[in-house]
């Protein structure tokens, strides 16, 4: 019987074939009897090499046991996505990790640059328009409490017009300010604002929350018009204290850490809208 099984948050599949550890840390699987019933597959999320490892063992045993199709593995969060620039290139050394699994397909939601993207075999890259239309519209009238969309910084700027087109809403566009001779950033701007509105902060990924505060300070809005949507909720550090600023917070179950009880987010499946879209 094929079930969907989870070593840890990070790692999940539907096979035969099931992961565990051996006593010294090292990953390992075991095979069950081969069923082509059901399609088989693995999740990966958040940045743990060894969840990569495991996809990739996986990956090696469902050829030599299942007799599947196509071998997909899922990886919402694009690990070291951020770090696409400079020495190490942890971008590139990540997605030389996820080749290596050898999928025949491999699946990620809303990455946060094209780099990454770029050095990744046989990817499929989802957008996050459709997901926020579902999470933020009401199933029945079809409609949102939002009469906006913002974009908190210029790198945002495309998903968050994307997001405002599926709403049928106006984008609004914030950007960092620096210091002319330092280079350091010192806060948010964002163009004007009607008073009256409420508005859906739209990005990629949230780690400590920094930008997002910001940029509600910036607004000088108060939190019930507010609402923040993040595709990767990380949330370290002080997250916690968006709840100060945003009446909601919605992000995916892409990374474990949105599952952080002290953001409380509301944490929509990912895995449904990535079979969709893909």
């Amino acid at each position: 019987m094929i079930t969907l099984h989870a070593r840890a948050k990070g790692f999940h599949i539907r096979s035969t074939i099931q992961p565990f550890k051996f006593p010294g840390g090292e990953c390992h699987l075991k095979t069950g009897t081969p069923t082509h019933e059901v399609q088989s597959f693995a999740v990966v999320r958040g940045a743990d090499a060894n969840d990569l490892l495991t996809a990739r063992m996986w990956v090696e045993a469902s050829r030599e046991i299942e007799t599947t199709e196509e071998l997909t593995v899922y990886i919402p969060y694009l690990p070291a996505a951020r770090a696409d620039r400079g020495t190490p290139f942890g971008a590139k050394d990540y997605a030389d990790l996820i080749n290596s699994i050898g999928a025949d397909r491999v699946v990620c939601f809303d990455p946060h640059s094209d780099v990454m993207p770029a050095f990744i075999d046989n990817l499929t890259v989802v957008g996050s328009a459709a997901l926020i239309r579902q999470a933020v519209q009401n199933r029945v009238l079809g409609t949102s409490r939002y009469t906006g969309v913002i974009a908190p910084d210029k790198g945002a700027a495309h998903r968050a017009k994307a997001a405002a087109a599926a709403l049928h809403l106006p984008l609004y566009q914030a950007d960092k300010d620096r210091d002319f001779d330092s280079g350091e950033i010192i806060g948010l701007t964002c163009e004007p604002l009607p008073e009256d509105g409420t508005y859906l902060v739209v990005d990629d990924i949230c780690d400590g929350g920094w930008t997002f505060t910001s940029l509600a300070q910036a607004t000088g809005l108060h939190r019930d018009q507010l609402g923040l949507y993040v595709s990767h909720g990380i949330f370290s550090g002080n997250a916690a204290r968006l709840n100060e600023y945003y009446s909601e917070i919605i992000t995916t179950d892409s990374h474990p850490g949105a599952h952080n009880p002290d953001v409380a987010a509301r944490v929509v499946p990912v895995l449904p809208n990535l079979m969709i879209g893909a």
